[in-house]
């Protein structure tokens, strides 16, 4: 060996796992981000890829702002962070074995943990709540019920509905103002239900009177010393027997904690809120640290608000920080007195603090700038050349930093065929040349071509390991259901990034463990394979299968039929959004979906291709789907597509206008040579055919008189997006044209 010194990014040596995307954590993970530690390893646990803000819970509700507006995009404030996101529930915490359990997936493990989950209603003292109440939280299905709400009462063509909100507190009164301005043209009765002679406890009277007067001018029955004692399912009965008939009812009492916090034995107070000391740290263990609704700090109790929950965060920041450095930590103590903001819903808002009180549409002007000031420290984030290390990281930022992972880095096409073309000549019999090979290609000696191999690596796509392990498998086997073949066995290749051997065993049992949540749906067995350690990871199957019917054979590429339509079974648009998201542009929500769509198989799709006998397949990956469909095209054959007709996931088509663009679409742009373009079609809508995509859909050859079926089956399988997009047809003889030809109409 030379002497030559080798310089590798430092490994990775703890790790952070964040429980909550709540205020405090939102604001720790940009502090956190703005002053990185070498060699610690950050993870997000979120059930949501938004969280909301609550100052803005009622404008939202009320109409004054957009989901957007509202919602902290976690999912793009981690990547910008290079904090790995898991969208996941926690359901369980082991401080002795220090793991997390989630909901229908493998544990985490961690070396420091910081709990923010917030509270939620409590719901289980009264009957029937449960059952028939919707609760403020978690947001995202307040959201959902109250959007189908209003889609109800503009069906409902004039018929009265009832509303019934049961609580007293600021939160109650927010949401029945804000809900009867959203509805304020409509025919619908709101009321209160406050068990306490007053609502608002806690509040001065002048805050109080602004607030009581806003209900009166916008309708909203108030009913105090209302006690709710039971649910039914189109009633509530109170305390005093009376029973109020509703259509739709929420429910926004006093905070009640996750169960499972107190289930892990840590210290909680009597309503089961973690205990923390003024260092935000666990009573009981130092190695668990808690913040907001969800904690309760002992030597200074105060109530459930998101303003303490905002305070905490520059100490907690610190505090993590001083405990992976083993260095003294920062008392923390919360202030006695806040100022409270209080939505009145039609753009009037009250001021409360001590004695002092004001309302009007100042006020709420004043709380509009506040809040907005606050969100824009998601919106408007630094560039990562802003991000000095603490310490050494070398290579950490380096200029292929923006490379897309996923089918995104593949080689190009027209590079492959000259390397495959000019090796086929060096070692003939040894090496397929261009055009003669397939992704899935028949083992030799196996028996007329029964057995067939095929291999894909992927570069990292997501940060959650476990995630990317269920994708890596998903497209390394859609190869096989692309020639109609039953996956057999698998082996792994891995390179996982520098780290010491605890966190090198946690990233690869999350990875396998995707994958084979993969692999054993299909019977497939992963019988071996081999690991590295690497600048980042990277992650690929070798995967044999055999016809999944045996009379049929296999399916190809080749030779596809003069008059069959062509049927894609799912949207395209991956390397687009993930491209964005490495740029901080893409939406969460459009990367969930995308997710999902890749963690969708494409066994059920061959299976049916082979029913409808199809002629061909591909399944349409890194050459984009003009590139994989030039593939199933013979000399003297074109194809004509209905470009209209090619479904794109959400927020594609933004990201095309606004020039965002895969890496691997330069290289792709190449097959552009042999396209037609008719009806003056936009650029963005040609280019949607050169993206990139991982585990994307399959692109069936079919008799057209069979293509329906197949697309209806399709669909009533689940794969929403399947349509036909084109046909093949024999091309005409022209002077001065040359080869095979794709149109677009």
């Amino acid at each position: 060996m030379g002497g030559g010194l080798m310089q590798v990014q430092a490994a990775l040596s703890r790790d952070l796992v964040l429980v909550g995307g709540g205020h405090t954590h939102a604001l720790v993970l940009r502090m956190l981000a703005m002053k990185p530690l070498a060699g610690l390893r950050i993870t997000l646990v979120s059930p949501a890829s938004h969280t909301p803000y609550s100052g803005m819970l009622p404008g939202l509700i009320a109409g004054h702002y957009n989901f957007e507006q509202a919602h902290i995009d976690l999912a793009r404030l981690c990547q910008w962070a290079g904090v790995r996101f898991i969208e996941a529930e926690v359901t369980g915490l082991d401080p002795g074995e220090k793991r997390l359990s989630l909901a229908a997936r493998p544990d985490i493990f961690y070396d420091i943990v910081s709990i923010d989950i917030g509270s939620q209603p409590e719901l289980d003292s009264v009957p029937g709540a449960r059952a028939h109440a919707v609760p403020v939280k978690p947001v995202a299905d307040l959201w959902r019920r109250w959007r189908q709400l209003e889609k109800r009462v503009h069906e409902r063509q004039g018929v009265s509905l009832s509303l019934a909100i049961v609580g007293g507190g600021a939160g109650s009164v927010e949401l029945a103002l804000a809900m009867a301005h959203a509805l304020r043209d409509k025919p619908v009765d709101i009321q209160l239900f406050c068990g306490a002679a007053q609502v608002l406890q806690g509040y001065n009277a002048g805050a109080r009177a602004a607030a009581m007067s806003a209900m009166q001018r916008n309708g909203i029955e108030l009913q105090v010393q209302s006690r709710v004692v039971q649910v039914d399912e189109d009633a509530l009965l109170l305390a005093s027997g009376e029973r109020w008939r509703y259509d739709d009812l929420f429910w926004c009492t006093g905070a009640a904690a996750a169960t499972w916090v107190a289930a892990s034995g840590l210290d909680c107070d009597d309503r089961g809120f973690l205990q923390i000391a003024d260092s935000l740290q666990s009573t009981s263990d130092d190695a668990v640290f808690g913040a907001g609704d969800i904690a309760t700090q002992v030597n200074h109790p105060r109530p459930k608000a998101g303003v303490y929950a905002v305070r905490q965060a520059p100490v907690l920041a610190r505090n993590l920080r001083a405990a992976l450095l083993s260095q003294p930590l920062k008392l923390h103590r919360p202030q006695q007195r806040f100022l409270s903001l209080l939505s009145l819903g039609d753009r009037r808002a009250a001021a409360d603090k001590g004695l002092l009180h004001c309302a009007g549409k100042w006020v709420w002007r004043w709380k509009d700038h506040i809040d907005r000031k606050f969100m824009r420290q998601f919106e408007r984030l630094p560039p990562p050349g802003a991000m000095p290390f603490v310490g050494s990281l070398p290579d950490a930022l380096n200029d292929d930093a923006l490379v897309c992972g996923g089918c995104g880095a593949k080689v190009g096409a027209t590079g492959l065929s000259s390397v495959l073309a000019e090796l086929a000549d060096e070692f003939p019999g040894h090496c397929v040349p261009p055009g003669d090979g397939d992704d899935a290609a028949p083992v030799p000696e196996a028996g007329a071509g029964t057995m067939v191999q095929s291999l894909d690596m992927l570069r990292e796509l997501v940060a959650d390991p476990w995630l990317m392990g269920r994708i890596a498998a998903n497209h390394a086997l859609s190869d096989l259901y692309a020639c109609g073949a039953q996956p057999i066995c698998a082996l792994a290749a891995v390179t996982l990034p520098f780290a010491r051997d605890e966190l090198l065993q946690r990233e690869l049992k999350q990875i396998l463990s995707g994958a084979l949540q993969e692999f054993a749906r299909v019977d497939c067995a992963l019988i071996g394979g081999h690991s590295m350690q690497g600048k980042e990871l990277q992650l690929g199957f070798a995967v044999t299968g055999k016809a999944l019917n045996s009379q049929q054979g296999l399916l190809g590429k080749r030779p596809v039929r003069g008059g069959d339509a062509l049927v894609l079974t799912k949207p395209l648009g991956t390397g687009v959004l993930f491209a964005a998201h490495m740029r901080q542009l893409a939406d969460g929500r459009d990367i969930a979906a995308a997710v999902a769509m890749m963690l969708q198989s494409n066994y059920r799709a061959a299976q049916l291709a082979l029913m409808h006998k199809a002629s061909a397949c591909t399944d349409v990956t890194g050459f984009g789907l003009l590139g994989h469909l030039l593939e199933m095209l013979a000399d003297d054959q074109c194809a004509t597509l209905q470009l209209s007709a090619i479904p794109a996931l959400p927020g594609v088509q933004q990201h095309l206008r606004q020039g965002v663009r895969s890496t691997m679409h330069e290289a792709n742009s190449a097959a552009l040579a042999r396209l037609e373009v008719t009806n003056g079609l936009a650029a963005e809508q040609v280019d949607l055919l050169l993206d990139p995509q991982t585990s994307g859909g399959l692109l069936v050859a079919l008799d057209g008189d069979r293509a329906d079926d197949f697309c209806a089956q399709l669909r009533a399988d689940g794969f929403a997006a399947a349509i036909r997009v084109g046909k093949v047809e024999q091309r005409q003889e022209a002077a001065g044209t040359a080869g095979f030809q794709v149109s677009l109409r």
